[in-house]
């Protein structure tokens, strides 16, 4: 049995917080074409609202996790700078 990097991870976060911003997104403008016309039912609101929570939380902390990876690797480089780097 395969085990998943965490560079597929990863993308398979991205891929599911895009899929659910264009869901999201669907669902809205669906919300648009039905009766009654030009009118978004608060039910189609709500679930839109939690498509963008999803997505930003895997953004945010795919962000926030990158960057603080980064200064940590940073900090180490500094107070060795004459170890090598695999």
């Amino acid at each position: 049995m395969k085990t998943l990097t965490p560079l597929h991870k990863e993308a398979i976060q991205y891929a599911t917080a895009v899929g659910m911003l264009v869901a999201g997104l669907a669902l809205t403008v669906t919300g648009f074409i039905v009766e009654p016309l030009g009118e978004i039912s608060d039910s189609v609101l709500y679930v839109l609202a939690q498509c963008f929570i999803y997505a930003g939380s895997i953004f945010g902390i795919g962000l926030y996790v990158n960057t603080k990876f980064d200064a940590l690797k940073k900090q180490i480089h500094s107070e060795n700078p004459n170890e090598t780097h695999r």
